[in-house]
């Protein structure tokens, strides 16, 4: 993916945040923090699949539902994520749901897919656990 700068410095990040991505998933995808809501964490899949970051993919899915490996299409670039609707997922909820249509060019061609993806909160981290 290009990576476009902020005004002022600093790579845009891909979430749609408008903020810097250091500062925003760059953070979690360090490790340095967790996410604190359902929509935090999509935001930050959505950023990792953008930069092909597969191991905080695994990472932050559920371990009942998490595949043994995880392969990603270096020639599919994810161009945008919109957050739809969310249910659920605040700072004081174990579950939450988020709607969202993430934005992709593979192939010379654009398409958008359009989901709705459960989270739960154990120990203190949220995880995706699966399309609703």
């Amino acid at each position: 993916m290009a990576k476009r700068k902020r005004q002022g410095g600093g790579e845009v990040c891909p979430c749609g945040s408008g903020g810097a991505y250091d500062a925003c998933c760059g953070r979690l995808h360090r490790g340095e923090a967790v996410a604190a809501t359902a929509e935090e964490l999509m935001r930050s899949r959505f950023s990792a699949f953008a930069r092909g970051d597969a191991g905080y993919l695994l990472e932050t899915w559920h371990p009942s539902t998490r595949p043994g490996d995880l392969t990603l299409d270096d020639a599919q670039r994810w161009l945008r994520l919109d957050l739809v609707d969310s249910t659920g997922g605040s700072l004081f909820e174990a579950a939450g749901e988020v709607e969202f249509k993430a934005h992709y060019r593979a192939g010379g061609r654009t398409g958008t897919v359009h989901e709705r993806s459960r989270f739960t909160r154990e120990g203190g981290r949220w995880f995706y656990v699966a399309e609703t």
